[in-house]
């Protein structure tokens, strides 16, 4: 007889969370990655630059309260919150991408993209296994922040968020492994199969939160006693195609809207409401975006080749032009070290 869970909804607390102190006079800041597959060398390398030039390559993680990232969004929060750098996240990538993501040519490449109509595109096992060996046994209870992590249910289809013990009544996910939320988080649909675990079927979480900014910002204004005015946050894209609805594909079917990216342009207004509505809870001038430029030729999830040649050189331009204004805003100095909330 096949196990099946309860809802994760099921067990949701109805009451209003008790709001835990936070000083009046400090700000508090988040960091917000999103989705995007290898390209994810973006952000890791925006942060590396920003490491380099302000923190003398110390962590970036040791100036923000809270991480939260969705997808390949997700492995640089997990990694930042396990104790490594943004340039050992960005090292993953550059090391370890054309293994995750094999690049093929020829006839190979020909036989996947055939075998892709039917079955994943890439081999699950193999990320799996980098991912232990980045974390090995660690647990979100070891996290050095506090995490927000989107992933997605696909027995009960419901939003899935993994979160450290960060508030007491948080204590489902503490031990849960990094490299398993890795896995569930990163599970994008075609690329890889939904992950099995205990009688649930985890799905990338982009497919519902590609930008985890407003799960961050609702997350911290539930938890903590603090005016909306002293939150910061940093939003780092993973770099979105070009997009509007031509005339083909407003009067056509299913063939037009498949030509068109219907999952990227969902993706991108997902993103683009969830910043406006961030905008409109802290302020605008609270909210940092940082971006590639949109492109007419996006890089594909799986593009290795074009994105360690591109978006180190992208991230470092970026960094040049908007450095001191983050560092203004975010790194003047240390937040106060991370306190778990004890089991009850």
């Amino acid at each position: 007889m096949t196990y099946v869970p309860a809802r994760r909804s099921d067990g949701t607390i109805q009451h209003m969370r008790v709001k835990q102190p936070w000083p009046k006079d400090r700000v508090f800041r988040i960091l917000s990655i999103d989705g995007g597959g290898i390209r994810g060398v973006f952000p890791a390398a925006y942060l590396a630059e920003l490491e380099q030039r302000f923190l003398g390559d110390r962590s970036i993680a040791s100036c923000f309260d809270m991480v939260a990232g969705t997808s390949t969004g997700g492995i640089i929060a997990l990694a930042l919150a396990h104790g490594l750098t943004a340039r050992d996240a960005l090292r993953i990538y550059i090391e370890r991408g054309d293994r995750i993501f094999p690049p093929l040519s020829g006839w190979r490449k020909w036989h996947r993209i055939l075998r892709w109509i039917s079955r994943p595109k890439h081999d699950q096992g193999i990320l799996k296994e980098e991912l232990l060996a980045i974390f090995g046994e660690a647990v979100l209870d070891h996290a050095r922040t506090r995490l927000v992590i989107p992933s997605f249910e696909g027995r009960f289809g419901e939003p899935f968020l993994y979160k450290t013990p960060h508030h007491p009544d948080y204590q489902k996910d503490r031990h849960k492994k990094f490299a398993h939320v890795a896995l569930h988080t990163t599970a994008a649909p075609s690329y890889y199969p939904g992950v099995e675990d205990d009688g649930y079927v985890m799905i990338d979480g982009g497919v519902w939160a590609n930008n985890p900014v407003m799960n961050a910002l609702v997350d911290v204004l539930s938890c903590y006693d603090i005016p909306r005015e002293n939150i910061r946050i940093l939003s780092i894209g993973t770099g979105e195609a070009e997009f509007t609805v031509n005339e083909n594909a407003r009067a056509g079917g299913i063939r037009q809207w498949a030509l068109m990216r219907a999952f990227s342009a969902a993706a991108r207004a997902q993103s683009k409401n969830a910043l406006g509505q961030a905008y409109l809870l802290v302020g605008k001038n609270n909210v940092l975006r940082i971006d590639p430029p949109e492109s007419a030729t996006p890089i594909a999830l799986d593009d290795v080749v074009r994105s360690v040649r591109e978006l180190p050189l992208m991230a470092r331009s970026l960094a040049e032009g908007s450095g001191h204004h983050v560092e203004t805003m975010f790194l003047a100095d240390c937040v106060d070290p991370f306190v778990r909330c004890p089991a009850a």
